[in-house]
């Protein structure tokens, strides 16, 4: 498959903002150029203080955020949507779109995706890295294919964050658009019983399965090709769902009737500005509000059910 890149140059400052807007134009994730703290960043991640020449060089006043759409996608709209989104909140900005081949777009995922340690125990790895886990970390060996997942967004490791707190053994987890897999693996790998993750993607499905096989898992992780209502039927302990606004917002009473009593709904993706709708709506269905957690422009919410 061919792809279109888009490479969208902006202000070091608002690459925040800038990301925000281009994550709603895909499903699958983008990556962003930013060396405005290499040396901190190359002590904090990859533990050197020995970087080459080339990449001292670079641009520390602008970051560069990638984004990679399917040939069935037109990006004249995306490009339409992004540029409109970019003068509303006057941020300046160099866009361009190039194509790609399969081949390209898979090594430009490998070079910018390294071990990310998440919260006090886990650490995302990709395949073809290797990680020096020196304080005895839980490692989560992922390979991101063509499919949304790869833990180093905020949207997700908000989540595996709150994973790590609540997930106890012998738990069961359900993961509501599961994706890369990389959630509801790491609540195998945190301790979980058994794991359900539903998704209407047949390449998020196949990448997922595979995810679990190479983390030795797959004997307690499922992976369905469907819609949540006709696919599952059983209940769960925490039902997490890693998705947009308003899919949340309307898989709401369903993720309800899965839960187990006493159980938890895990819900991230959701830009700030929809914050206070997705809660409102959560709270009119139902549900209580355990702790909303925020990362940047991005928001989750822990809740129960108060019925």
């Amino acid at each position: 498959m061919d792809w279109t890149e888009i490479k969208i140059k902006v202000p070091t400052a608002a690459t925040e903002q800038a990301a925000a807007i281009a994550n709603m134009t895909v499903s699958h994730g983008i990556y962003i150029e930013d060396y405005s703290d290499l040396e901190q960043g190359a002590l904090e991640i990859a533990h050197i203080d020995l970087i080459d020449e080339e990449l001292v060089k670079s641009d520390r006043t602008h970051s560069i955020i990638h984004i990679y759409l399917s040939k069935e996608v037109n990006p004249t709209e995306s490009t339409e949507y992004i540029t409109e989104r970019l003068k509303a909140l006057d941020i300046p900005f160099e866009l361009c779109k190039t194509d790609i081949s399969e081949e390209e777009w898979e090594n430009n995922w490998k070079q910018f995706f390294k071990c990310t340690e998440i919260g006090k125990r886990l650490c995302i790895c990709p395949s073809w890295e290797q990680y020096n886990n020196v304080n005895g970390r839980v490692v989560l060996n992922i390979d991101p294919g063509a499919a949304f997942g790869t833990g180093t967004h905020a949207t997700t490791s908000m989540c595996l964050e709150a994973l790590e707190k609540l997930v106890t053994p012998d738990m069961t987890v359900l993961d509501i658009g599961s994706g890369s897999g990389i959630l509801s693996i790491a609540a195998v790998l945190l301790g979980a019983k058994d794991v359900v993750g539903v998704d209407i993607d047949p390449v998020a499905v196949k990448v997922a399965k595979e995810n679990a096989v190479l983390n030795g898992v797959s004997d307690k992780a499922k992976y369905i090709l469907g819609n949540l209502d006709e696919e599952i039927t059983d209940t769960f302990d925490i039902v997490v769902a890693n998705i947009v606004a308003d899919a949340i917002i309307a898989l709401s009473d369903s993720a309800k009737r899965r839960m187990n009593k006493n159980g938890y709904f895990l819900c991230s993706g959701i830009i700030d500005i929809r914050a206070d709708e997705v809660e409102a709506a959560l709270i009119n269905r139902g549900y209580k509000i355990v702790e909303k957690i925020v990362n940047n422009n991005w928001v989750a919410f822990l809740a129960t059910v108060t019925e």
